[in-house]
């Protein structure tokens, strides 16, 4: 992950935590239906680590919103 986008990471971290509890789900919920380590959604979130388009795309499924909305930093 780049540091120069660390606050874009932040952003979308704050974005992923907010649809996730929108949708009543917990972080090991999402993480398994995500395919992915609990520990790693929790770095999502934080924005300790980068995400993939991959987990993006799947995650905006899950959640039933569309990429635009998931980057619409507030």
């Amino acid at each position: 992950m780049n540091k120069e986008y660390q606050s874009e990471y932040k952003n979308l971290g704050l974005n992923i935590a907010y649809y996730r509890k929108r949708k009543g789900l917990t972080q090991m919920q999402l993480a398994e239906l995500l395919e992915i380590d609990r520990s790693h959604m929790s770095a999502i979130e934080l924005a300790t680590v980068g995400v993939s388009l991959d987990v993006v795309f799947k995650f905006c499924r899950i959640i039933d919103i569309t990429p635009k909305e998931l980057f619409d930093f507030r």
